[in-house]
């Protein structure tokens, strides 16, 4: 059934209270394929989590919220199992399933915010492991003919952060299921310092995915708000990619700057790093601001508008590149 004239507020993590046109919730591809049969003309917004997205006006077209739910083990052997998932379904509770079920793969992802489907869209990706490195197909309904449409992994063309949603196929399809190829024997990754720090802090010398989870989670709560009790997206922006030339620059100042080799002899600079240099960690602006534990987190404290965190994150951009030379670019959907 389509509503209409429906407040966002409830369904975006940033609490931006904004109205749609025209709203819909689908559990399934029928359901999902009705919907459109009477969407008219009307512009097109699919929600899952709610987590990456910053809603700056009310949207005059359909917003359609991803409900669809499943977790099946398609096959398995001695050392891997194939798993489907609905594209509906919490991500976070989707890695303590796994976890429940001694499925290995995801646990370095614990406490993501958003739903399945957002998982191969943007390559979600924390703590050494991306979304990638677990991923088999994933099944998409493409919005022109209706048809079910399946992806390989080499055909999402996932980046940084980036996939063919995200590029050329944005706006063509919508994520129905997604496959994944999870351990049964683990080889857990703590590279992270801060896993390491927290395994040892709670004793633990032979780290299960469970304990790797765990620290994860732990590390996740001390640094980032609930999105429940303080307006969030988690990290607002991505952590650049840039050439030597520019590291070697800030290393005139900052000589222990954070960083991390990247592909094509780059290396990768920490956004929040360069966000808490250029003096905004923590700063508050009326109702919005940047969260005191985290610079790459902005925050609504409440009341706040989307137009206003944009505009935010754009004098963020603007101080880190006059300080650093180096151009930040948003990680969240801008609508």
């Amino acid at each position: 059934m389509i509503s209409e004239n429906i407040s966002l507020k409830p369904f975006n993590t940033f609490g931006i209270d904004v109205k749609t046109k025209r709203f819909a919730r689908f559990a399934n591809v029928k359901g999902l394929s009705d919907i459109l049969s009477q969407r008219n003309e009307d512009p097109l917004l699919i929600l899952g989590g709610g987590s990456n997205i910053l809603m700056t006006r009310d949207f005059n077209g359909l917003v359609l919220k991803n409900e669809i739910k499943g977790y099946e083990v398609i096959s398995e052997n001695e050392e891997n199992v194939i798993v489907k998932v609905g594209a509906g379904e919490v991500w976070h509770e989707f890695v303590l399933k796994n976890i429940e079920n001694n499925f290995g793969g995801t646990e370095n992802l614990s406490l993501i915010p958003g739903s399945v489907g957002a998982s191969p869209m943007q390559n979600i990706g924390a703590y050494g492991v991306e979304i990638k490195d677990v991923f088999v197909e994933l099944e998409a309904f493409h919005i022109k003919t209706g048809e079910i449409h399946n992806f390989s992994h080499k055909e999402c063309n996932f980046g940084y952060r980036e996939s063919v949603f995200k590029r050329e196929k944005k706006g063509e399809y919508i994520i129905v299921s997604v496959t994944y190829r999870l351990t049964k024997k683990h080889k857990v990754n703590v590279v992270y310092g801060a896993i390491l720090e927290e395994l040892q802090k709670n004793g633990v010398a032979q780290p299960t995915i469970k304990s790797v989870s765990n620290a994860i989670i732990a590390i996740r709560s001390s640094k980032l708000p609930d999105p429940k009790e303080i307006g969030n997206a988690g990290s607002f922006f991505k952590n650049p990619v840039v050439n030597v030339s520019i590291l070697n620059e800030i290393k005139k100042t900052h000589p222990t700057v954070p960083n991390y080799p990247a592909p094509n002899g780059k290396v990768k600079l920490a956004a929040g790093w360069l966000i808490e240099k250029a003096g905004w960690k923590g700063k508050r602006i009326k109702n919005y601001g940047v969260h005191k534990n985290q610079a790459l987190v902005l925050v609504n404290y409440g009341n706040s508008t989307g137009a206003e965190i944009l505009d935010l994150s754009s004098r963020i951009i603007a101080d880190v590149e006059n300080e650093f030379g180096v151009c930040l670019e948003r990680e969240v959907n801008i609508i």
